[in-house]
């Protein structure tokens, strides 16, 4: 097998350390390579001591940086394929993670018989791999082939890393090798494989100190929070602590268990976020932070007040997606450390890029840790401001919300409809299809709201609420946009619909969420083939379905259709036709976040 290991593999075995070399006259300087820089750093936070190291040039950066690092002692072996096993005996003695480090190329196929033992015994075997940059492979360069995915399913996971070049792509760099890191130890040990692309030239050591970096702290709790405060520390001693509630499942979080923590703490809920106890406007009012024009002391009464008095210290997040690009933007710039609580340890999303802790709770019992949390006094947190200070800026968000009245348009529309839920004596359930309408949902929606914000499709989103209402006898409304209806108008050809189906469709003749994307007005395309503008409407599709039809083309016509869907019975399912203008529906929103 041709290798590159002439003078350059032979510099790597002279600069090992350990039993080698140990030799530290010379001052200690690593690789100019971030990539590299953020690996070392994190695998000493991680309590790597031991490092098998196989010869070659690709991976000496690599190499030298394991034999600078304070606590790795490295051990030269030729073979790669010896080399793993190696590292499978020194895992065994010391019941900790070993790296294993290959150059590019057939050397870490060699490396494969011991991935797979390691993997059938559960040992945390790390296997890193320099390699070529991406755009060299399958370039007839030497010494390459794809390599992430060369061990398969043997493997609980395989990263490939980015060469920094900027905050964002080291964000990035860190969470890959952290995520790496974390599955190599969690639940049961299982080797993985974390692949280096290193661009020329190689040989550069004139770092002095590696980067400052975060590890992943993983705590499992199994009954409440209350007799595991180890787990939460962090939290616990924060001066301005935030929960975060993405999507979750229905029934996941009760209403008490969240008035309760609100009482107490910052909490932020969205629509999709639980059944019933809402914290509305956290999309305004992130937005208004965001923007440095507003004076947010002002805004509240309290002149010596800034943005800066609400950005949290510690956030505890738990769910899935937000729908608040806003509130997502507002608080990775907060930069605040974040523990995710879920119920699967080896998912470990990021979204705030500040991961810290991860806490593994089964799902059923994330309501009595939460409730734990909220009755637990001694949990004060020393800075009571910073829940009034978001108390005060919600209710004024509530209050503009309220007093805002939008003229004809879908926001009229949405708002007009929730306005008529507290007045129902029935039990419904709305679901709000992507993109504007689930937007729309969480400025006025204060219940649980049903939507695909999984990966967020405008696919799918009637025939959703179709099913749903197939397993429910209550009534089901679907507040849904044009685009989004007519991909899925096929949801409508089923016998089996029943009138507890209702369905509100907002026309505007387009894709209204494009309306809003700031640039897009400058491009020739965006009116017929991004926004998909359109003629179409709806009636003929409920009459070969026979669905009843109800259309509204002014205010008034708007809200008598939107009582008659609420309260008419019906035997087939009903729908109320919302023509407005997308340019008017446009305004209104900007209007309202805007207004003064």
């Amino acid at each position: 097998m041709e290798r590159d290991r002439g003078k350059d593999g032979n510099h790597a075995r002279r600069v090992l350390k350990g039993h080698v070399n140990n030799n530290r006259e010379k001052k200690q300087m690593f690789s100019n390579k971030e990539n590299i820089n953020i690996l070392t750093a994190l695998l000493i936070k991680k309590g790597v001591t031991h490092a098998v190291v196989c010869p070659g040039s690709r991976n000496a950066p690599i190499v030298h940086n394991l034999n600078e690092a304070d606590g790795i002692t490295c051990h030269p072996v030729t073979d790669e394929r010896s080399a793993g096993f190696y590292a499978i005996g020194l895992a065994q003695a010391t019941s900790q993670p070993v790296v294993v480090c290959v150059t590019s190329g057939s050397a870490l196929l060699n490396v494969a018989p011991a991935v797979a033992e390691a993997f059938y015994q559960h040992i945390p075997l790390i296997v890193v791999s320099a390699d070529r940059p991406q755009q060299w492979i399958g370039q007839l360069d030497g010494q390459t082939l794809p390599q992430p995915g060369a061990f398969s399913t043997m493997v609980r996971r395989t990263v490939q890393l980015p060469e920094p070049h900027n905050d964002e792509e080291r964000w990035l760099c860190r969470r890959l090798i952290n995520e790496a890191l974390h599955l190599c130890t969690c639940r049961q040990a299982a080797p993985v494989h974390i692949n280096v692309p290193i661009t020329e030239p190689l040989f550069t050591f004139n770092v002095e100190q590696l980067p400052q970096v975060s590890l992943y702290h993983t705590h499992s709790i199994n009954t409440t929070i209350c007799t595991h405060n180890g787990a939460l520390q962090a939290f616990f001693a924060a001066q301005k602590p935030m929960i975060v509630m993405g999507q979750t499942a229905n029934g996941v979080v009760s209403d008490a268990t969240l008035r309760a923590l609100s009482t107490r703490f910052v909490v932020l809920a969205e629509p999709l976020s639980n059944s019933g106890y809402t914290v509305i406007h956290a999309d305004e009012a992130a937005r208004l932070l965001s923007d440095d024009k507003n004076n947010i002391g002002t805004m509240i009464g309290n002149e010596d007040v800034g943005v800066p008095d609400f950005m949290p210290d510690y956030v505890l997040y738990l769910g899935d997606t937000l729908v608040s690009k806003a509130l997502r933007l507002l608080l990775r710039r907060a930069k605040a450390p974040t523990c995710l609580i879920t119920p699967d340890a080896t998912q470990v999303p990021d979204p705030l890029m500040t991961l810290t802790d991860i806490v593994e709770c089964p799902l059923e019992k994330t309501d009595a840790l939460l409730a734990s949390l909220a009755g637990n006094e001694a949990i004060t947190p020393s800075a009571h401001n910073f829940h009034d200070h978001w108390q005060t800026l919600l209710a004024h968000c509530a209050g503009r919300a309220e007093s805002y009245e939008p003229p004809y348009s879908q926001m009229a529309t949405v708002r007009y409809f929730e306005s008529q839920l507290d007045d129902l004596d029935i039990y419904l359930h709305v679901h709000y299809a992507n993109s504007s309408a689930v937007r729309l949902a969480s400025i006025y929606a204060a219940h649980r709201v049903w939507c695909n914000r999984g990966v967020n499709g405008i696919e799918g989103s009637l025939s959703t609420a179709a099913g749903f209402s197939l397993g429910t006898p209550n009534m089901v409304v679907c507040v849904i946009g044009d685009l989004s209806f007519f991909y899925d108008q096929n949801a409508l050809w089923n016998s089996q619909l029943h009138g507890n189906l209702r369905i509100i469709l907002l026309n505007n003749h387009g894709g209204g969420i494009f309306t809003t994307l700031p640039g897009l007005e400058a491009s020739a395309a965006a009116h017929d083939m991004v926004a998909a503008t359109h003629h179409a409407d709806a009636r003929g599709i409920c009459t070969q379905n026979d669905i009843g039809y109800l259309k509204a083309n002014n205010i008034d016509e708007m809200q008598l259709g939107i009582v008659t869907l609420l309260t008419q019975q019906a035997q087939r399912p009903m729908l109320l036709e919302v023509f407005t203008n997308a340019d008017d529906d446009a305004q209104a929103m900007k209007h309202y976040l805007t207004q003064e």
